[in-house]
């Protein structure tokens, strides 16, 4: 009888350097974090996180809504290689081509784990729905926040008899 085959996963065994294009894209969890603007203090050089994200961003779900042409329509859009994941200090913790160019694995709410695209957004680890277009911001550093530079966080869920408090954010507000 034959033992049965216990293949491990491709990013457990590939390195980031020889992945196929589909193993390379397929990394990405799509929480949208990379998409947000970032800040550096001139001074300090410390990255400050926003809530703004890139206006190709759907905000709701966090795909980029022309992903084929973006690089086209925003300048700076920046396409990861294996070679530049070591250098990028804004990668978020939980960004799988981080964690696998250190040495770690994939966190285990990954949607290539556990099969299910949403996994991100429960692991509260998805930026849908807590950040804003850069069509409707003002000035970023209005919409400075530390949640996109940390490791995920389940979010709360508000108790059955209590609504949960929630803040408008208006663009342009005095």
């Amino acid at each position: 009888m034959t033992p049965p085959s216990s293949t491990a996963p491709f990013w457990e065994t590939t390195p980031l350097q020889e992945m196929t294009t589909a193993e390379w894209e397929s990394l990405c969890d799509g929480c949208g974090r990379c998409c947000l603007h970032k800040l550096r203090d001139e001074d300090t050089d410390e990255i400050h996180y926003t809530s703004v994200a890139c206006r190709l961003l759907d905000v709701s779900n966090c795909r980029c809504t022309d992903y084929p042409q973006r690089h086209r329509k925003v300048q700076d859009c920046i396409t990861l290689t294996p070679a530049m994941v070591s250098e990028l200090d804004w990668l978020p913790p939980d960004c799988a081509y981080r964690r696998l160019s250190e040495g770690r694995s994939l966190p285990t709410w990954h949607p290539l784990i556990t099969g299910n695209p949403e996994s991100v957004i429960e692991a509260g680890a998805s930026a849908a729905g807590r950040c804003i277009s850069e069509r409707q911001a003002g000035a970023l550093e209005e919409y400075v926040v530390a949640w996109p530079g940390q490791p995920a966080k389940k979010p709360k869920k508000p108790s059955a008899h209590k609504r949960p408090s929630v803040r408008h954010i208006r663009a342009n507000t005095p």
